[in-house]
């Protein structure tokens, strides 16, 4: 089949549909880096996904505050990844988020994380942060 106009050319005939970064790569992407700074602590990433990222950190803190905690774990089963967070308790992301994370936070009303600035990364000069848990 003959490739019509000239759109996304790689080669002799062109590349007929080129693969986009989809809305559902972008949640797992998501998912991951959140599960990993519960589990971490810190995450380094760049400054377009630590918007992301914390705000839906927050969302997971509010959650683990909340009174109704069998409610919401469910909610936050549904986006933290299922990951063993410490080897000798067998404690996940989310028993960590549920019992670590959610009561130190238990006296603020918001602004769980923080980030840092830490310059831009070597090979696209993208800007990179650093986002923590505030102490």
């Amino acid at each position: 089949m003959a490739t019509q106009g000239r759109k996304n050319v790689r080669g002799k005939a062109g590349v007929r549909f080129k693969a986009p970064y989809t809305k559902s790569k972008h949640e797992n992407m998501l998912r991951n880096v959140v599960t990993d700074l519960i589990i971490h602590g810190a995450i380094k990433v760049t400054a377009a996904v630590s918007k992301d990222v914390i705000k839906e950190a927050d969302r997971l803190v509010t959650l683990a505050k909340s009174e109704d905690v069998m409610n919401a774990k469910r909610q936050a089963a549904r986006f933290v990844r299922n990951i063993v967070a410490d080897k000798k308790t067998n404690a996940t992301a989310l028993d960590k988020l549920f019992a670590d994370i959610g009561p130190k936070m238990k006296d603020r009303n918001g602004g769980y994380t923080r980030q840092f600035k830490l310059g831009n990364r070597r090979g696209d000069n993208a800007p990179i942060v650093l986002v923590t848990w505030v102490d």
